[in-house]
Order: C-alpha cells, then structure tokens, then sequence
C-alpha cells in the first residue's frame, strides 16, 4: 500500500483553494486496488447464488462455456477501456470517459444511469445479506429476526466505513474476499477429486450445450458475476500510477473472474453431474453449493461456508457504497449534483457526503420494503425475489448500457484526436465489445419478466428497466440545460480534477 507524502510533491493533488475537490493520490499499490475491484464480484454469492439460479430457470448446462464467451467479450472491451484509462484520470469513470469522447450531454446521462444503477446493485445485496443473516440466527441462535434489521445495521455499518480511508476498507475488503476465494477453491478440488457417477466430464463447455431460448438471458445473469471489474478507473485518482495500475488491475480483474467462475461452475456439474445439475438446482436452489460441501468436507467447512457467504456480500456492499460515493464526488465537483457532494472529508480525504447519500438511499430502500413485508418474521420473496432480484437487475443492465457507450466513446475519442491509425486495432476490439453488449442488452430487456420472476404480462416487465431508461432521459435533459444556461460547467463534464489544476494554472498566470 502506497504511503501518502506531502500534497505538494504529487500531481494528482490540487494546492489551491479548491484541494478538497481532489481525492488523495497514492493510496492504493495493484493489490490494494485488485482487491477492492474484485470485492464488489462477490465470488462466492456468484457460486452459491447466481449459479443454480442459471442452471434452474434458464436449464443451461453449459454455464461454465459461457463465462468464457463472457470473459472474451469483457477482455475485448478492457483493451479500448484500458487504453482510455491512460489518458483520462476521473472517479467518474464511465460518465468520464462518455464524456471525453461523445460530448457532455452524453457524459451527463451517463452519470446519472451510473448513480443510479450502482445504487440498485448495491441496495439490491442488503435484500439477500438480511435473508441470510436472519437464517444464521435462527439456525444457531435459535433466534427469529427479521430480514430487515441485519440489513439497516449493515447499511449502517457500511456507510460508517465510507467515511473511513480507503486504505482500511481495502485491508477488510481483502481479508473478506482471500478467505472466501480459498474455500470456493477448496470445494471445487474436492468436487474435482469426488465426481458425480458421470466422472470427470466436459460436457458443460461443449457448445452444444448453449443451443435453446434461453441462452441469451443466461448471458444476462452470467454477466452480472463480472460486475466489479470496471470500477478500477474509479479509484484512479488515488494511485500513484494510474496509466499503469489500472490497465493492470482491469485484465487482472476480468482474466481472474472468467477463470474462477468457469472452472467454479464446471465444478458444480461435475459434482452434481451434467445430466441431472439443472434438476437438482431447481430442486435445491442456492442450497445446492451447501449440500455438496456437506457431504464433501463435512458440517464444520458449510457453516464457515455459510458465514463466508454472509462476509462476502458485506465486502460486495462496502465495494459497492465506495464506487457511489466516488460518482457522487465527482457529479458534485462538475455540477451535476450540489457542490456539497464535491468535496472530501478533511480527516480521512473520503467523499464523505457522497457516502451519506448512498447509506440515505440504502436505508430508505430497505425500510420501504421492510413496510411492504407485513409478516412477523419476514416473507422471503420480499428481501431474495424482490429486493436483490428486482435491483440486481435493474443495476446490471444499467452497467451493460454503460459499457455499450464506453466502447462507442473510446472509438470516437481516439478518432477525434487523430489517433485512429495507431489505436486501430483498440477501436476494432471496442467495436466488437459494443456490438456483444448491446446484443445482451436487448435480451436483457426483452427477457426482464424471466429476469425478475414476474409473468410474462406483469408491469414490472417495463417498469423496472424504465428506471434506466428514465435516468437515460433525465441525464440528457440535465446535460442540455447546463449546456443552455452554464456552459462552462457543461464544459467541465468528465474533467475531473484537470479541470481545476487549469483552473488555478489560469489564476496563476493572471
């Protein structure tokens, strides 16, 4: 971890009167940084949670092949997303590179879908961590308790360790996510070692295995396992080489993910059997990881397990809170939200006000569906179906949109700089990644019902995205009337801190 030196030796740190607008530099080396990256994955919510959810509604046995088709997808966007990380320094990420690239207007819609659907991923994992703690204390404590009391303690204590340094929330992010990758790897040998009647078999990465309708809403699931990996250019500001760390981390991230949840998968089918893991997932549901590890490595590995699955999702939601506290930061400092949230704590240099909104929206949330649960110990469809489902999916196809506009920016952000030739093939990759995601975004709002567990008439099927699409139409009227009535703040969209060091360079020279 980078030790902090005096602001005046370091470049991504402003000394004039505007230095609380800036995000301390040097704080994050590659490990700190990997770490709080792929912290927000989740592993072991993917393995338990999200895996026998693909394999039971979708009946796709070939999961683990799709992961891989994924990870080629992710990798192709990282190149031209990398190479964009080198030039543009901004814990606006995404909204900052749109900007750079498609123009302001773009930039601000931008921010606002990123605000908005990292908030929904994030408030969307208290609905699950509840359900899960409140099992916990009724399995060993004999205890009932409702969903929705685990879940505001942890939305506070989260928002507690927002306004903390990031170099403590890195250290308990990485402790978190060490243990729990150690034991998904743990039971996937013993899976490896103890194979089902079918033996050893690879039949989950034949694609023959992908053919059905319900491959592509299977890639809508699937791909929200990545989620994580491209908030790298969001901490930019805080190391000490950004145009190398965060190219570094982001394929480190992606590579990791796409390895980790294939061979994770596979391992599930090769336990169960490929033949019968789609019945026994419908069957067992997220209990399935829980009941090969039982028979596997006995009781005392699934309830660490259990409790590993518990800390998981609490490292996913810190990860999470961090990220929306850091577009929040940087909206404030350009003008798309009140000043106030574009300046940093003076203590910890943490974007504390930011942080107060994500843990304001989060208890909000979660009140307003504890109201909704009208039984004494909680209904389970109201914290798993509705709040992590209806959220998650809301926060992913947010994401799946940005990434979309990211590659088409980084297109035209080299083309306009007349860089065309050099970054041809970056552009070429950009393109294809585009292309892929828009594709899965189409299955994404053309499946929504299957996504969320709704009827296929339900309102739910075009309300739930119409929150992206809501914020993608706001975003864009805010972005014209700053362009009509403050057109310098327009300009400063995607700037970041650059915009200020021009600022007090100006200042200097008059």
């Amino acid at each position: 971890m980078a030790t902090e030196s005096s602001s005046k030796s370091r470049p991504g740190i402003s000394t004039f009167k505007g230095q609380d607008r800036a995000l301390r530099a040097g704080r994050l080396g590659t490990g700190g940084l990997l770490l709080s990256v792929l912290a927000a994955t989740a592993p072991l919510m993917v393995v338990a949670g999200v895996m026998p959810t693909t394999f039971a509604v979708m009946g796709i046995v070939g999961q683990p092949l799709l992961y891989v088709v994924l990870g080629v997808v992710l990798v192709l966007f990282s190149v031209g997303y990398a190479e964009m990380s080198r030039h543009v320094h901004n814990a606006g990420a995404f909204y900052a590179y749109i900007s750079r690239g498609l123009g302001g207007t773009a930039g601000a819609s931008a921010a606002l879908v990123a605000l908005v659907a990292y908030n929904a991923l994030q408030v969307g994992i208290y609905g699950i961590f509840g359900f899960e703690v409140s099992g916990l204390f009724a399995t060993y404590a004999d205890l009932s308790v409702a969903w929705w009391i685990p879940a505001l303690v942890a939305a506070l204590v989260v928002g507690a360790l927002g306004w903390l340094k990031i170099d403590v929330n890195a250290r308990v992010l990485g402790v978190l996510l060490i243990v729990e990758v150690a034991l998904v790897v743990i039971f996937d040998i013993a899976a490896v070692a103890d194979p089902a009647a079918q033996g050893l078999s690879l039949h989950a990465f034949n694609p023959d295995t992908l053919s059905g309708a319900g491959v592509g809403t299977a890639l809508c699931f699937c791909i929200a396992a990545f989620l994580g990996f491209e908030q790298a250019p969001v901490y930019a500001e805080e190391t000490s080489r950004p145009h190398i760390l965060v190219p570094r981390v982001m394929f480190l991230a992606v590579g990791g993910v796409a390895v980790f949840f294939a061979l994770s998968s596979w391992a599930l089918t090769v336990a169960t059997g490929p033949s019968a893991v789609v019945a026994e997932s419908q069957k067992q549901s997220a209990g399935l990881l829980f009941g090969l590890t039982e028979s596997r490595l006995g009781g005392t590995f699934t309830d660490v397990l259990h409790v590993l699955f518990v800390t998981g999702m609490f490292a996913a939601m810190l990860s999470f809170h961090n990220v929306v506290a850091r577009y929040a930061f940087a909206m404030g400092r350009e003008g798309l939200l009140p000043a106030a949230f574009g300046r940093t704590n003076s203590a910890s240099g943490a974007p504390g006000t930011g942080s107060l909104l994500q843990t304001a929206v989060s208890v909000v949330v979660v009140a307003v569906f504890a109201i909704a649960d009208d039984k004494p110990t909680g209904d389970p469809t109201v914290p798993v179906l509705h709040l992590f489902t209806w959220f998650g999916n809301i926060g992913s196809l947010g994401v799946i949109l940005l990434m979309a506009a990211a590659s088409a920016s980084v297109i035209a952000f080299f083309v306009r700089r007349g860089a065309a030739g050099a970054q041809a093939w970056r552009l070429v990759t950009s393109a294809l990644a585009g292309i892929s995601l828009l594709v899965i975004a189409v299955y994404t709002v053309k499946d929504f019902d299957v996504l969320v567990g709704a009827g296929p008439g339900s309102s739910l099927s075009w309300v739930l995205p119409g929150i992206i699409g809501l914020a993608v139409v706001v975003g864009l009227a805010q972005g014209l009337l700053l362009r009509a009535r403050r057109p310098e703040a327009h300009a400063r969209i995607g700037l970041g801190n650059e915009a200020f060091q021009l600022e007090k360079a100006a200042g200097e020279a008059s």
